[in-house]
């Protein structure tokens, strides 16, 4: 294992993120297999979701044609959704929930550090003819997205987008 240097560490902070690691692949790590310390940490998205008070499932499909399907989402305030998310492709790819600005520094981020692996519950790295699962509760109305941010993916449109309503 090798670990963040100092560079590393600084922008990591910066941009929001406190716990991370570098590995020999971004796929490497499943979703659920770090230990989520901040598990009630909130997010202006949200927080994770409690899996026995799930309100809703929605499956979403993603594809090498770097598409989600589907790629718009409405939800009520306060509602816990359980994402299944296939990945109908060959390649790796996973799904992120976040701001559009977190996740556009989150991808470019992922562009200058593209073995960087990480494990946050509103995430699930998803290798191909594979399911992810996030649960999490939309407990704060607004306008939100979700996104593969492997390096590529994002920058040719694997994004959607997430409307939390009152």
């Amino acid at each position: 294992m090798k670990w963040i240097t100092a560079p590393v560490v600084a922008a990591l902070l910066m941009s929001g993120s406190v716990m991370a690691h570098v590995t020999g692949g971004h796929g490497q790590m499943q979703h659920g297999q770090m230990q989520h310390q901040m598990s009630d940490e909130q997010y202006a998205w949200g927080k994770m979701g409690n899996a026995k008070q799930v309100d809703r499932e929605i499956v979403i499909s993603m594809t090498d044609d770097m598409r989600f399907t589907p790629s718009e989402i409405t939800v009520k305030a306060n509602e816990t959704v359980r994402f299944v998310v296939d990945n109908n492709g060959v390649l790796l790819h996973e799904i992120v929930i976040g701001t559009p600005d977190e996740l556009q520094k989150h991808a470019v981020m992922m562009e200058k550090f593209p073995n960087m692996a990480h494990d946050e519950p509103y995430m699930a790295h998803v290798d191909p003819g594979k399911q992810g699962l996030v649960v999490w509760n939309f407990n704060r109305p607004g306008e939100f997205e979700f996104a593969c941010l492997l390096p590529g993916h994002f920058q040719t449109g694997m994004k959607g987008k997430i409307t939390v309503k009152e």
